[in-house]
């Protein structure tokens, strides 16, 4: 009964992220708000991002080993510099499609489970947190510190990494194998609405 409970808890979750209006999955600017605390806030106040990065975790605690830190270190390094095009105003075109995708397809490779080699999911991670960082940086507010804001939303990202790398485990933990599954379909349909739902 507990399992059976765990795993649609697990489900749930991003399938009400999902039905929420479409302004609080936007990417919404911070007014006055310029410090590091204001970077923080950044990431945890868009849904799309919140689920992509708990699912980058999630994937890492699933293959276990080296991706336990290969997978969100390879999401920092290219968020940065993703955020560095957004500051400098170079153009990245799709960059929302380009971050729904990454949920569709983090929450699918959750989904089955893929143990595909480290450094193959290392590059799959690191090519999505690029369309993240540039949505990041090119929102953040004109009188931010570029350099307190950045530590900021990569101090929150590091922590929704670490959120999805504890459901991992407490999931395995569990013995259950139905959550992560449940999991990663719920959050691959959270990506397929953002795809085809008008923002």
């Amino acid at each position: 009964m507990k399992r059976h409970v765990s795993a649609s808890l697990a489900a749930a979750l991003p399938a009400a992220f999902a039905l929420l209006p479409q302004a609080a999955l936007a990417h919404p600017g911070h007014g006055a708000a310029t410090g590091m605390g204001a970077g923080f806030l950044h990431p945890l106040l868009g849904t799309d991002h919140v689920l992509a990065m708990v699912a980058v975790g999630l994937l890492a605690a699933l293959r276990g080993g080296r991706a336990l830190w290969a997978l969100p270190l390879s999401f920092l390094v290219l968020m940065s510099a993703g955020a560095g095009l957004g500051m400098a105003s170079i153009a990245l075109p799709y960059a929302e499609t380009g971050i729904a995708l990454s949920i569709v397809v983090f929450g699918l490779a959750a989904m089955v489970g893929l143990r595909a080699p480290v450094a193959l999911l290392a590059a799959l991670v690191g090519v999505f947190a690029v369309f993240h960082g540039y949505a990041h940086g090119a929102e953040m507010p004109e009188t931010a510190s570029g350099l307190s804001f950045g530590f900021g939303f990569l101090a929150a990202t590091a922590l929704l990494h670490a959120a999805g790398i504890g459901l991992g485990i407490a999931g395995a933990r569990l013995g259950t194998t139905r959550a992560a599954p449940a999991l990663g379909a719920s959050v691959a349909m959270a990506g397929l609405a953002l795809l085809v739902l008008p923002a």
